[in-house]
């Protein structure tokens, strides 16, 4: 089901992007999923080029994706070799090509990582300890549809509490596309509940863009294995042996506070493949995964 999904993304618009401008053949190109706004994703991931090229000594080029299914295009296609992924979409990517690998994660990613249910004041909803039936009529958006945090642990926790799927809890379910979409839609009342990555909530309450008289959080759910940098398979036969090492070293040893705080990331530490096993097996319980 993911294959026939991903064949059928058009990147024509990736591609035009891609070769507007000269690219030199030894360019080493990343991605990320659109989880953000995008002026957001510019500032974070421009800064990131500008460090792995001068650690790497090669051209390094971020390019943007309009949504999760391209960037696991792109990464398919070897149009990027690296990607700033999700749990799902690092999963899926890394189906489509075996033998890609994932090197890192955020300290808050591993196995550390929750969402928040929220709601609007006019859902009269008050903080819950487990998803109850008060929830039940209310409107509700996810984020992306390929997205961990966004979609599938809340759908996951949803189906688990209600033995019900989402469509059948709620009067209305949405998807908003990414988790500061969804933040505002609840705000203003657009939808009456919602959920998002706790990092976007914290990173947007810090900076003043929350008015928690209009919002407020009314559930938690339990800790999982998210975000995740994955490096393509075949790097050292195109950039050199020990290339791939060479990039995870570079994002280990990263330290800029600035960088970081952009992600935001307190640093990043191995991962690999392994341990976003929990993800791919919550994936196919729900019917998003082969």
């Amino acid at each position: 089901m993911i294959r026939d999904i991903f064949k059928r993304v058009s990147i024509a618009s990736f591609t035009a992007l891609l070769f507007s401008s000269p690219i030199a053949a030894e360019t080493f190109i990343f991605t990320a999923i659109p989880d953000e706004d995008e002026t957001k994703l510019v500032e974070r991931f421009q800064g990131m080029a500008d460090y792995l090229s001068e650690e790497l000594d090669v051209e390094v080029r971020y390019i943007p994706v309009k949504s999760y299914a391209a960037a696991i295009s792109a990464f398919r296609n070897n149009q990027v070799q690296l990607a700033w992924f999700g749990g799902l979409s690092g999963v899926q990517a890394r189906d489509l090509v075996p033998g890609s690998e994932a090197i890192a994660q955020g300290t808050e990613d591993a196995s550390n990582f929750v969402s928040h249910f929220i709601a609007h004041k006019s859902a009269d909803l008050e903080p819950m300890d487990d998803l109850s039936e008060e929830l039940r009529g209310k409107t509700f958006t996810f984020g992306s549809k390929g997205s961990t945090s966004g979609r599938l642990m809340p759908e996951y926790h949803i189906r688990e509490a209600f033995d019900e799927s989402p469509d059948d809890v709620f009067s209305r379910v949405g998807y908003s596309g990414n988790h500061t979409r969804t933040l505002r839609l609840v705000e203003a009342g657009t939808y009456q509940t919602g959920v998002v990555n706790f990092k976007v909530w914290e990173k947007e309450l810090q900076d003043g863009n929350i008015d928690t008289d209009q919002v407020g959080i009314i559930w938690t759910t339990p800790p999982y294995p998210n975000y995740q940098w994955t490096i393509r398979a075949g790097v050292d036969e195109k950039f050199g042996e020990g290339f791939k090492e060479r990039v995870t070293e570079a994002l280990l040893k990263l330290d800029d506070r600035e960088l970081l705080d952009n992600f935001p990331r307190t640093a990043f530490i191995p991962a690999s493949n392994d341990l976003y096993e929990p993800i791919e097996k919550v994936g196919k319980e729900i019917g998003i995964l082969d």
